[in-house]
């Protein structure tokens, strides 16, 4: 039916050819997507098809004719075999339904007795029984798509041809186009179409034929749309290496409260008894300790994503802007003591002492001292 034998098709004005060294063959009664990005050439073959365009390199055979060979004057009687639906529907803005559908066979010659007859036919095919009357503007976006494929469909041709026949209708809408479509190609018809609905196509499993940069990159049969990175997409992309970033923030923030206690004399790893709750030597709080905070931080950037190299190249420069104000604040430490680290060390743990409940006092269990003679309430 439609067979492309290494196209290649260059417009003027362009570099890149829309079209390059392009090989496929589509037979009867099959129902085939051309899926890809925009630009890559799906509208370009369409045109083909429809010798509207010919091809720069290599042949492009429909029906069994060469279309480069197909002369201007035989074009009109060739497109009689190939129908044609477009996004944009084309109708006729002054003539009801049933005048554009007919339209089409009163081009081509046809009687007024088989125009009498089809066009209802047609019509009650695609849904639009009853509504023969009415005029483009009083039709909703699917029934203006209807009454294009209707006039596709009225000359009863081999092959129908779909740019984005679905681009500007709703969900539901889209849906009842494509099950006419596939009743349509149920039917005989051979379907080429061009589309970036890509539910459709996983769900149809249908013949997939990908395109990009003008090139085939895949052809294969009961396929689904492939590479969607090319969609749209209404979720908000993550802002990468934030987490990371964030760790490092809170890291050099508590590194640069252990300078400043570095500055005022105090040591930073040095934990008191009053840290320690209820006897429990291990069980010591970051808020108590720096470095017991620096060492929370540095486990949450542990976790963190990984950062690539340009990200670590920005926590860097992050880092050497936290860390001059840290270097300003604590020069009479670093004079006073030059051996002294302005880093905080890691703080030793110490075992606890388990302790036996049950061997322990009521004075004990109660928190007071063995010398206390009464246990009462306390004012």
């Amino acid at each position: 039916m439609i067979r492309f034998e290494n196209v290649t098709k260059r417009f003027r004005g362009t570099s890149k050819p829309a079209l390059s060294d392009v090989d496929f063959e589509v037979l009867r009664g099959e129902f085939v997507f051309l899926v890809g990005a925009s630009g890559s050439g799906k509208s370009s073959c369409l045109r083909l098809i429809l010798r509207e365009e010919t091809p720069s390199e290599g042949r492009v055979v429909v029906l069994g004719r060469d279309l480069r060979t197909l002369s201007n004057r035989k074009v009109p009687y060739f497109r009689r075999h190939v129908g044609a639906v477009f996004q944009d529907f084309r109708l006729l803005p002054t003539k009801t339904v049933f005048q554009n559908v007919a339209f089409t066979l009163q081009v081509i010659g046809s009687s007024r007795g088989f125009i009498q007859q089809a066009v209802p036919e047609v019509l009650a095919l695609v849904g639009l029984a009853g509504k023969e009357k009415r005029f483009p503007h009083e039709l909703s976006g699917g029934e203006q798509q209807r009454v294009a494929i209707a006039r596709a469909l009225v000359n009863r041709p081999q092959i129908l041809l779909a740019d984005e026949p679905t681009g500007n209708l709703d969900p539901a809408t889209s849906i009842d186009i494509m099950q006419l479509l596939a009743r349509i190609n149920a039917g005989g018809t051979t379907v080429v179409m061009a589309t970036h609905e890509a539910g459709f196509v996983d769900q149809m499993q249908r013949r997939v034929i990908e395109l990009r940069h003008g090139e085939i990159i895949r052809d294969e049969r009961h396929g689904g749309y492939g590479d969607r990175s090319s969609l749209p997409s209404l979720a908000p992309e993550p802002e990468r290496g934030a987490a990371a970033v964030a760790a490092l923030t809170a890291v050099l923030e508590v590194q640069r409260e252990a300078a400043i206690a570095a500055a005022a004399g105090l040591d930073p790893t040095a934990v008191h008894d009053d840290e320690l709750v209820g006897g429990e030597t291990d069980a010591v709080s970051p808020a108590a300790s720096p470095s017991a905070g620096v060492a929370a931080a540095a486990a949450a950037a542990a976790a963190a994503v990984a950062v690539t190299a340009a990200e670590a190249q920005q926590a860097q420069g992050l880092a050497q802007a936290l860390d001059e104000p840290v270097a300003d604040a604590a020069p009479e430490a670093e004079a006073s003591d030059p051996a002294k680290p302005t880093h905080t060390q890691p703080i030793p743990l110490v075992d606890a002492v388990e302790l036996q409940v049950e061997e322990l006092g009521l004075a004990d269990r109660l928190g007071l001292d063995a010398g206390d003679d009464e246990v009462g309430p306390t004012s």
